[in-house]
């Protein structure tokens, strides 16, 4: 199992890369293309494990299957349109990033249909040495994968992002946030009773019980927050709340990793579903 730091517009600690017995979890995007491929070096790429098509996760997968073109990508159901066609994830990115599209995630290629393997959003399901599970709350399209020789589970956004001796934040930007789904999705990952938990944003975690419980209340408080505050006072206190438990540099890669102003919307968002459904 290794980690491949793609240094992500040159910065480290923010995007990571698994390599997994020729299975590559999360290849990040495609400005990061470089880092990626000399990372991995003269290994050959197997299989690509999406957890989902967030552009920092997912943005180069077609690239990399162009140069493995054997390679098989595992995607969620919602999710596997958009790889075989990212036209719309393109276009949809765009109107957000706009002059920076290219600068933060690159060229975004389609991956050929007969390459994917799609899962459901029913049961668990095996595959090899690996299970895969359907965990929303980040992301609609979310799935995670337990590595079950080394139990491990690659948990992408859901699980969290946490740098160095920092804490374990949940990134929260629209349009999927699901605050009913999420607690589940996290249930779903502690019943299989990992070793450790390895994120993208960056690392792997050996206490994974106590990962897992920080996460839930740090969803908590935050959610808290996004109901009380409004988007610039609500991205402050998060600044606020990471630069007091971090140092400098560990603060800039949460920044880079997860924007505190993109945070609010994604809550406020959530919260609003909630209070629909409930009224």
């Amino acid at each position: 199992m290794r980690l491949i730091d793609v240094r992500h517009l040159g910065r480290e600690r923010v995007i990571g890369a698994w390599l997994v017995d020729g299975c590559l979890i999360d290849p990040g995007p495609s400005s990061s293309l470089d880092g990626l491929l000399e990372g991995l070096g003269d290994d050959v790429v197997e299989r690509v494990l999406l957890t989902h098509i967030h552009l920092d996760h997912a943005g180069a997968t077609g690239k990399v299957i162009e140069r493995f073109p054997d390679a098989e990508v595992w995607v969620h159901e919602r999710g596997a349109p958009h790889v075989a066609d990212p036209t719309k994830l393109v276009r949809s990115a765009t109107r957000i990033y706009g002059d920076d599209m290219d600068r933060l995630w690159g060229e975004i290629v389609p991956v050929p249909r007969e390459r994917l393997r799609v899962f459901g959003s029913g049961d668990e399901e095996r595959a090899g040495d690996w299970r895969v599970t359907y965990t929303p709350g980040h992301a609609s399209h979310h799935v995670s994968y337990l590595h079950e020789p080394s139990a491990t589970a690659f948990c992408g956004d859901v699980a969290g992002v946490r740098i160095d001796g920092g804490p374990v934040l949940p990134p929260t930007p629209p349009p999927d946030i699901d605050l009913e789904a999420w607690p589940r999705s996290i249930d779903r990952i502690a019943a299989w009773r990992p070793e450790r938990i390895a994120v993208t944003h960056f690392g792997a975690f050996d206490d994974a019980d106590a990962h897992l419980v920080q996460l839930r209340d740090t969803l908590t408080q935050m959610t808290e927050w996004a109901g009380e505050l409004d988007a610039d006072a609500y991205a402050e206190r998060v600044t606020t709340f990471i630069t007091e438990r971090t140092d400098a540099q560990a603060a800039a890669e949460y920044e880079q990793a997860m924007p505190a102003a993109t945070l609010h919307a994604g809550l406020a968002r959530a919260l609003g579903r909630v209070a629909s459904s409930s009224g």
